[in-house]
């Protein structure tokens, strides 16, 4: 849903521009220094991209999924890193507090968030609670009038650098699987919240990534996202129903990018006396990638739009992110092969982009996981259900 169809286009191109000209030049320097220099984390909150989905009456943009997605796929046409710095308060982030936040909570956070004051992050996974995300060990028990909070968190995106942390903690220990999982806010500062040193990873320099420690932590039962326990899980699902259709538009902007940048090469670059997009075999995976992309783009768009008319996305979400996370790494290593050998070399862009997007088909759900929800649903709809 486009809700100003003559407005909107505008907007893309504009994000666009800045997407080439401001932050496009400045990915090696970002790789070199691991980190997105404050001059362009300012530009960035200065186009309101840390409050594209948080409604207006918050100071964000309040973009309904398919301009969101629209957005996302412009955005993700640069370093990987830049598009990891709003994403949480884009997404992960702030989604908890705008589906099921009280009215106290979202007034006091999400304007905050969408300016960019404040990064938010979402912590979720733990080292013993991955895949299986209801084994989680975090406890939260009830003191007065306050929640005391402890467990540890693992892979956490944005934590060095997070100002505020939607956290699931077990409330209640007898409750099985997720019935007794509740969502908190709670603060960078909050004595006995630490976070640990960014993990040195195979690729996405710039998007810092660590431990979220809890020990003691006390929190006040005001931060109870939605002010009920046992919803957090349920919280969760609704952050990541829309976080998957998101991160699929996020995997299409890379392979957009990876794409142009082998045209080019494979136009300039000669062989045999003549140029390498004059191969058949060349002009194969070309068309092979383009396929792919527009298959992803073509299922993200249709998704997002039955989203937005109020529609039961559970497993075309799945499906939108199992299908553009995988198709993005065919298209990088094919960009790679027609690289040939200058795809191996790191002063080529394309070498960073196939280490950055890799991950891609773990967060949000495993490639794994996603075979198994879509298989589920489809059984359910056809009157089956498995381990009878």
């Amino acid at each position: 849903m486009i809700r100003d169809p003559d407005g909107f286009p505008a907007f893309i191109e504009s994000l666009r521009r800045f997407v080439r000209q401001q932050l496009v030049p400045r990915e090696a320097e970002v790789a070199r220094l691991d980190a997105v220099p404050d001059d362009l984390v300012r530009a960035m909150a200065d186009q309101g991209m840390f409050g594209y989905s948080i409604p207006e009456a918050y100071g964000g943009a309040g973009m309904s999924t398919e301009e969101l997605i629209r957005a996302a796929i412009e955005l993700s046409q640069c370093s990987v890193a830049f598009r990891a710095r709003v994403g949480t308060n884009t997404g992960i982030g702030s989604e908890g507090l705008v589906a099921d936040g009280t009215a106290q909570q979202k007034d006091h956070y999400l304007p905050r968030l969408a300016s960019g004051e404040l990064t938010g992050c979402f912590a979720l996974t733990e080292p013993q609670a991955g895949s299986d995300a209801t084994a989680l060990r975090t406890t939260a028990v009830r003191d007065g009038d306050s929640y005391v909070l402890n467990g540890e968190k693992c892979f956490i995106t944005n934590a060095p650098l997070a100002g505020l942390f939607t956290v699931m903690a077990r409330t209640d220990p007898d409750a099985p699987g997720a019935k007794g999982i509740s969502a908190f806010i709670v603060e960078r500062g909050t004595p006995g919240l630490s976070t640990g040193q960014p993990y040195d990873k195979m690729g996405q320099a710039g998007s810092p990534v660590s431990t979220v420690h809890f020990e003691d932590c006390r929190v006040p039962a005001a931060n109870l996202i939605g002010g009920q326990e046992g919803m957090g899980f349920k919280t969760a699902m609704k952050v990541l129903n829309k976080q998957r259709i998101h991160l699929a538009a996020l995997c299409i902007g890379p392979a957009i990018r990876m794409l142009d940048d082998t045209l080019r090469f494979v136009a300039e670059r000669q062989q045999f006396g003549k140029a390498l997009m004059d191969f058949q075999l060349i002009q194969a995976m070309i068309a092979d990638c383009q396929t792919d992309i527009q298959a992803a783009l073509a299922l993200v768009l249709q998704t997002a739009r039955e989203r937005d008319a109020g529609q039961d996305v559970t497993m075309n979400a799945s499906i939108c992110k199992y299908f553009a996370s995988e198709m993005c790494g065919r298209v990088a290593d094919r960009c790679v092969q027609m690289h040939g050998g200058y795809g191996y070399i790191a002063d080529q862009g394309i070498e960073r982009f196939y280490r950055d997007v890799r991950l891609f088909r773990l967060y949000e759900g495993t490639s794994q996981i996603h075979q198994l929800t879509i298989a589920r649903h489809t059984l359910a709809q056809a009157g089956y259900t498995p381990g009878r």
